[in-house]
């Protein structure tokens, strides 16, 4: 099966660049390029991609709008974002947009075909350590559960004990087989929950489980892990 690429920044020669590293790969196509955000959200709804890989500031309509535009739409389109660790209050805005998760513009080459290949199978690319430093740089950001219920709270009824569990240590950036070791139970039980919190609380992908986790307050930065 091929994975349909949709390169969106504007920038020429990076996306010439990465053209060339998708292209040298049998099970990759790039399906076309955009210079700008609104040209990525009318491309997406036109060509059909299976991944947007999305440059955060561009002019005309920046990547974070266009991620939400795009999500919005329904669009099956998984969107990674393209950044640096100096805009990651951008990265942290784009993955409560709707973005699979993100990867730095000078990504080695493997790891840029390992992050497209991951999202398109349904799976986040954010490394857990990573998840932890964006959100405990951007604590501030996110509400005090003492001042009262966010509406967000309420889909915490959907889900089980267990399934709460689970999703606390998703927040923590634990991977499924550390989570796995910590509950005793086998990785594949892991998955299952993690598949059915993605589903009781509408979320796409753990990346947005995380987001969610401190949105609700359950999980604060510092808390132990």
């Amino acid at each position: 099966m091929t994975i349909r690429v949709l390169l969106v920044d504007d920038q020429p020669l990076l996306r010439l660049g990465f053209r060339m590293v998708l292209e040298s790969q049998p099970d990759l196509a790039v399906v076309g390029e955009a210079g700008d955000g609104a040209q990525g959200v009318s491309m997406t709804r036109t060509l059909g991609p299976d991944v947007v890989l999305m440059d955060v500031r561009m002019p005309v309509l920046d990547g974070i709008e266009a991620t939400r535009q795009i999500v919005e739409s329904g669009a099956p389109a998984r969107i990674l974002v393209l950044t640096t660790f100096n805009l990651d209050e951008y990265v942290f805005a784009a993955l409560r947009a709707g973005a699979s998760g993100f990867l730095l513009k000078d990504v080695p080459p493997p790891d840029l075909l390992t992050g497209i290949r991951a999202v398109a199978a349904g799976d986040a690319v954010v490394a857990p350590s990573v998840t932890r430093r964006l959100i405990d740089a951007f604590a501030g950001h996110l509400p005090d559960p003492s001042t009262g219920r966010s509406p967000v709270d309420e889909r915490l009824h959907r889900l089980t004990d267990r399934e709460r569990e689970v999703l606390v240590e998703v927040a923590r950036g634990r991977s499924n087989a550390e989570i796995a070791g910590l509950l005793t139970v086998s990785e594949a039980t892991v998955k299952t929950h993690v598949g059915r919190i993605l589903g009781k609380l509408g979320l796409r992908d753990r990346v947005q489980v995380v987001v969610f986790a401190y949105e609700a307050g359950i999980v604060r930065p510092g808390d132990e892990r």
